[in-house]
């Protein structure tokens, strides 16, 4: 919480105030503690985009903070910032957590590896519908228009929604990318690839590069999808990161490198990945940092 500054002032302009504060919580309709439900809010959505380097601390804090900021979701519905917050840290959650585990336990417990990528999707899902909720609210039909077949009917997203459609697409992506053998999920997929691409047409340097990233990876999913087209958006996913998105290089290692079966060019790729993560210190390069690590130790495995 910031610190909050306290001093006396005047018994005249104790009233005065006083007497502005109940005007205003009258006129907004607001009661006392709505406001302090807000206010509560705004806190918890900054709090979402702090920064953070030290991954074990980050994900010790992460399911306390994401229950209390869902459970205050709840009471300020109408709060996209927390929306967008909440969305972000079950997406992260899920990614780093909990369906990264599954992939490092699978060789020697695959039955374990199976209940987390559950779990994982379960926590995509979830964020993806507080996503989408919260663009339904801020745009009634939301959903309705997403899945027309006319592409004229498609939502046009505002500069201030598209957090929402990024987080609400990854989710998408990600819960997708785990139940495929889930035919009512698998078919949501081309509605997640519409909203990434409405959501990079109106800001495609969303994110340092992560909107652009996204775009190369349902790119290579989507019936269709080229090689040369996700590369493209690899590429410029690390050239709007100024060489410090971590991310970018690991999704084209994965994403391109590996498939390919070009082992010197998947090592080259993760090792930028590792500087990348050593010149921008935050959360998400060193989540990055850490898969990086973890699959050029696996590159035997791989190749």
């Amino acid at each position: 919480m910031r610190p909050v500054s306290i001093c006396p002032a005047p018994a005249g302009r104790r009233l005065t105030f006083l007497g502005l504060t109940l005007m205003l919580a009258l006129l907004s309709a607001c009661s006392p503690r709505l406001m302090l439900v807000r206010s509560v809010a705004d806190e918890l959505a900054s709090q979402g985009q702090a920064a953070e380097e030290d991954v074990q601390l980050a994900r010790e804090a992460s399911a306390f903070y994401l229950k209390l900021s869902e459970s205050l979701l709840r009471q300020a519905p109408d709060h996209p910032a927390l929306a967008e917050s909440v969305a972000a840290g079950f997406t992260q959650y899920a990614y780093a957590f909990v369906a990264s585990e599954a992939e490092r336990i699978e060789g020697r417990d695959a039955k374990a590896a199976q209940a987390l990528r559950v779990r994982a999707a379960r926590l995509y899902l979830r964020a993806q519908r507080h996503a989408m909720t919260a663009l339904e609210q801020q745009s009634p039909g939301f959903a309705k228009a997403l899945a027309s077949p006319d592409a004229a009917q498609w939502p046009k997203l505002r500069a201030d929604q598209v957090g929402l459609a990024y987080w609400a697409a990854a989710a998408w992506g990600g819960c997708i990318s785990l139940s495929k053998d889930d035919p009512n999920v698998v078919a949501d997929l081309p509605l997640a690839m519409r909203l990434a691409r409405l959501a990079y047409e109106r800001e495609p340097a969303h994110g340092g590069g992560a909107l652009a990233s996204l775009m190369g990876n349902f790119e290579l999913a989507r019936p269709g999808g080229t090689v040369a087209q996700a590369t493209r958006y690899f590429d410029e996913a690390i050239a709007l990161g100024a060489g410090q998105n971590a991310g970018a290089y690991v999704a084209k290692a994965e994403g391109i490198a590996q498939p390919a079966g070009d082992r010197p060019a998947f090592e080259a790729l993760l090792q930028q990945a590792l500087h990348a993560s050593r010149e921008a210190r935050n959360l998400p390069n060193e989540v990055m940092r850490e898969r990086a690590q973890w699959l050029l130790d696996s590159a035997d495995d791989l190749f």
